[in-house]
Parts: C-alpha cells; structure tokens; sequence
C-alpha cells in the first residue's frame, strides 16, 4: 500500500532528500538507504535505522523499497551481530532515544527485526493469554506496556495519570524502566513462575547490554516484583499500618518504589484498557504515598545500597576525567563527602558540585545552574557550600527570601569535614526559572554570600508578602516526632501550607532551640510543602525528652499559624 502510494497517488509530488549520513537518507519524510548493499556492507544498519528515526521527529516511517531490505537481510542477525557491542551500544541508544521510542520497538517487531534481535522475544510473538483479563497477545501487551511507560511524560498525562507523570521526570534512568517492561512477562508459557524466570532473561539482557551490577540488579527486581503492587493493593487491607510496613520493607528505598509504581500502572493499563478506573487509581495512589510515608519517616534500606553508591561514583568519575580532572583529585574531594550523600544526589549533581569545588579555595562557594527535569518550564539550582554553623540554614532561608525566590526542594548535608553541601531548586515569584540573567545571578551571590557571613541570625525579609490565592487554601499544619532505633538522630516531618518565608521560620525556631539541622529534605507539592528534618540537640544527640519534643512541635504550629494569618 505504501509502494502504491508513492508510486501511484504522490507521483506527481516534488522529491525532496535530506541527506542523514553515509548510510540513510529522508525522502519526502521517509527514511531510505542510500545504496540497496547498505545492510550487506554494514549490518549494523539494521539497528540504526530505527536509532535514527527515533531522534529525527519529522521521519514518519521507513520507505517501501527501505522494508523490503530490512526483510531481505535481517537474517544477518546472528549471534555474532547480537555480541557486536556496535549493535549493543545502538539498541541501548534507541532506548534512551527522545522521540517515539516505542513505536520504533513496534517498528522493529513488525518487520521481524525485534525477535531476531531478542530471541526472547521471539517466544512470546503471538502468545495467546487465556484468562479473563488480557486482551492482547503477550507480544503485544508487551509492546503496550513500554508505551505507556513512555506515554507517562507526554503533556497530558497530568490529568488521567498525575503521579505517574510526576514520578516518570524524576527517575536517574529512564531505559531500566523501558527495559523490565519488556522483560516482565518474557517467560509466560514456559512453566513455572513467569516472574521469577523472567529475571533470569533479565539480568542476561543486562549482562549482554554492559550495564552496571546495580542496574542489573534494579532491573531484575522489578521482573520479579512486577505483580506485588497490584496484589498489595487489590488484596489487602493498605489501611492496616502492618500491610504498609510489610510492603515497605520490601520495596526497601523511595527508588524502587518509584520505578515499580509506574511498571504496575503500565502494566494494568496494557492488560485491559478496562481495567484502570478511579478505584483502582485511588488504591495505587493510596498504597504509593503510604508506603512512601513510612520510607521517610525511617524504614528505608536503600537496596543493594553499595552497587548503588559504586554506580553513581563510576559514571559520574568517568564524566569528571573528561572535564579533565585526575582520579586522585577527585578521590581527594570524595573523601569529605560521605555515603548518604551519594546515594540521594543524582549523577549530574555530583559531577556539577565535584567540578565547581575542585577550582575552589577558601570561603563559601555559590553556584547557579538551570535544570530541566522538574517542570516541564525547567528550575534552577543553586549550590551553596559553606562552613556548618547554627545559623546557615535560617540565614540561607531569609536570603532566598529577600532575593523573593520560592524554594521547590532542597538537599542538605553535613560533610565528614563539618562543611555543609545544600542544593536548592528555586523558582522565581512568577514560577519561571532564573535563566541566563548575569545581572540577577550576581545579586544571588552577593545576597547568599552576604547572608552567610553573618555570625547571627538573619532576619527575615520584611518585604515578603502572602498571595492572596494562598491565603483561600487550606492552613492546615501537621507535625510529627520519630525516633528511629539505631538512628543518631530525630526525624521531624512538617506538612503545611507553602507560602515565602516559611522555611526561615523553621530555621528561626531551630536556631532559637539550639537544634542542629543536619540533613533536610525539603519538597512543595502544589500549594503545599512536604519536608523533613533531621535534627539533633545541642549535644548532637537525638531529641528524645518529650517536654523538649511537645514545645518545639508547638512551637512550631503557633508561629506558623501566625505567619499564615497575615
């Protein structure tokens, strides 16, 4: 039909060709070889085709003459083609590939190339299910679940999948995700347990594609634990405090959680259309932030925390030796950093912080970057390293106040050598990110420095005033003390109305306790703030008396309320 089309209906059409490189070509929106002994000449080809369309938005599809080659020489996959690491490196590329990744996966299925490519793959081609939910051939539902994985970031997601699309942006590595969705169900009509069996296949797909022990590992996890969400959450009372500890322990970090929530939606949405209502929205999302509550709150044991740790480092090292930095350096710089810090930063933060300490010499360090991946507008992140003292975070606060920039999440910790590392996101008062303003990132730097080297506390900006739309949300405000065995340290969890200078307050009442704040994990969620606390007395021991812990949470409400009055 498409031979027909361009031969018969678009004769009379202007040939317009854009050269690609050596290989490829577009004609009139289609992609084509620039020679028909292309795929002979250089196998790989075979691969890349679908590469390249998957980052070239305006090719529609594959020319006739093109899908005739690709049928003619696709027995050229063999096992040879499939340990070249030329073909390894590509097919990894199309998972990470920005445009319609997944419909060049069902390109590629169609025209033979996928199973050839994935034996694995080749077994369930065409597999019936026969039970009262599947409506798809596993192949085919197999296919859908990676489109939905992908369909979670598209701009209207938002309505019908808002946690998804929430989490789907926060997520280090994207392509694991892609990947336990095809291999989630690979072992169906073997025998056996399909989950357990498809870790196997799962882990030899990393192996083969050189991923890291920790990748391999995650991936195989979410194989094996694709089912258990859905089950916790249609089968078992998620009210019960005993079904939410049970489940977190073993879903052991936020990480997990995330990449698993979004495998079970995909996964239920791809079984039936039918399937995915409100109900079983509401249970998912119920399950999801209870879970995530209890991991916060001091039941999270990252999993496999060391190969997670050794991965960051490893990618992130490779990256600064490029920038030109030695091991030895870098291995200098590390040595302050300590573990927890590793394991929550992302891989483009620690090679950001590495590279901006490496040329630093005395005093504090400032530094502005813009991001991307937490609005679709895009953030700005501001880097502040500086000597520990009781009064940084409330000053760091009532600078980021004058400057009238709304902190939207925060990382803060302490280093092995008592400096603290804090990265905040921020947002300017219309909810744009700063930009490339040299003017305006001169006055950040000269407000944050001239705030940190007060040797008292700030006060806060007079000139902060509350949105009136803020003014109608709910005020309401909830803290809650824990304690958590074997912990040096209290955990003070704070949901409240988000409003400037809230966090200055906070830091106030910290400072005027003699609190010492050693980690924080701020978050806004909407119009509402979601943060943590880890704090110690003035002897650098966890709170524990509770007339200490009554007056701090009180105090804490009251002056708060206030603020809010106003």
């Amino acid at each position: 039909l498409q031979h027909l089309d361009e031969a018969i209906l678009r004769a009379g059409e202007r040939e317009q060709i854009t050269p690609i490189n050596r290989r490829f070509q577009i004609h009139n929106d289609y992609i084509e070889v620039c020679d028909a002994r292309v795929f002979q000449h250089s196998p790989y080809a075979l691969l890349e085709i679908f590469v390249l369309m998957a980052q070239h938005e305006q090719i529609q599809g594959v020319r006739a003459s093109t899908i005739r080659l690709l049928n003619e020489n696709r027995h050229l996959i063999d096992d040879e083609f499939r340990g070249d690491i030329r073909n390894i490196s590509l097919f990894m590329e199309l998972l990470r590939s920005p445009f319609q990744m997944a419909k060049q996966l069902r390109r590629m299925a169609r025209y033979g190339i996928l199973e050839l490519y994935l034996p694995e793959f080749g077994k369930i081609t065409g597999q019936m299910q026969h039970d009262m939910f599947h409506i798809y051939t596993v192949d085919a539902h197999t296919l859908q679940v990676v489109e939905n994985m992908r369909g979670f970031r598209l701009p209207g997601a938002e309505e019908k999948f808002p946690v998804s699309a929430h989490i789907i942006k926060t997520l280090p590595k994207p392509e694991l995700l892609y990947i336990a969705g095809l291999y989630h169900d690979i072992a169906k009509g073997r025998g056996g347990d399909h989950s357990t069996l498809g870790m196997v296949d799962a882990e030899e797909f990393c192996v083969r594609h050189r991923l890291s022990d920790w990748d391999m590992k995650l991936v195989s996890w979410i194989v094996g634990k694709h089912l258990l969400m859905s089950m916790t959450a249609q089968r078992m009372d998620i009210s019960d405090p005993d079904v939410i500890r049970d489940f977190a322990l073993v879903v052991g970090d936020k990480l997990h959680l995330d990449y698993l929530y979004l495998m079970t939606v995909a996964d239920i949405c791809a079984t039936n259309p039918n399937l995915w209502n409100s109900w079983r929205a509401s249970l998912m999302r119920q399950l999801y932030l209870n879970t995530k509550r209890a991991l916060r709150l001091g039941l999270e044991n990252p999993v496999n925390r060391a190969d997670r740790i050794k991965d960051k480092q490893l990618s992130a090292m490779t990256k600064l030796i490029d920038k030109g930095m030695s091991k030895q350096r870098i291995e200098q710089l590390w040595g302050n950093f300590g573990e927890e810090y590793f394991l929550r930063e992302s891989t483009a933060n620690i090679v950001w912080h590495t590279d901006v300490l490496n040329t630093h010499s005395d005093g504090p360090l400032i530094s502005v970057k813009e991001i991307h991946e937490h609005t679709i507008e895009g953030a700005t992140q501001i880097f502040i390293y500086a000597k520990n003292t009781p009064f940084l975070f409330v000053n760091s606060a009532c600078a980021f106040d004058k400057l009238e920039l709304n902190i939207q999440g925060a990382r803060i910790f302490t280093c092995n050598n008592n400096y603290c590392m804090d990265t905040y996101t921020v947002l300017e008062k219309d909810g744009t990110p700063i930009g490339d303003k040299p003017e305006r990132i001169g006055q950040i730097n000269e407000v944050l420095i001239e705030h940190l080297a007060i040797s008292h506390m700030a006060k806060p900006a007079s000139n902060v005033h509350r949105p009136r739309k803020l003014k109608s949300l709910s005020q309401h405000i909830t803290t809650q003390f824990v304690n958590t065995e074997g912990k040096p340290y209290s955990t003070l969890e704070l949901n409240a109305p988000d409003q400037p200078g809230i966090l200055a307050c906070v830091g106030q009442i910290f400072a005027e306790n003699e609190i010492t704040l050693w980690d924080a994990r701020i978050t806004t969620l909407g119009e509402r703030i979601e943060d943590l606390f880890f704090i110690t007395d003035s002897h650098d021991l966890a709170i524990t008396d509770s007339s200490v812990i009554d007056k701090l949470q009180q105090e804490i409400n009251t002056r708060l309320k206030e603020k809010l009055a106003n």
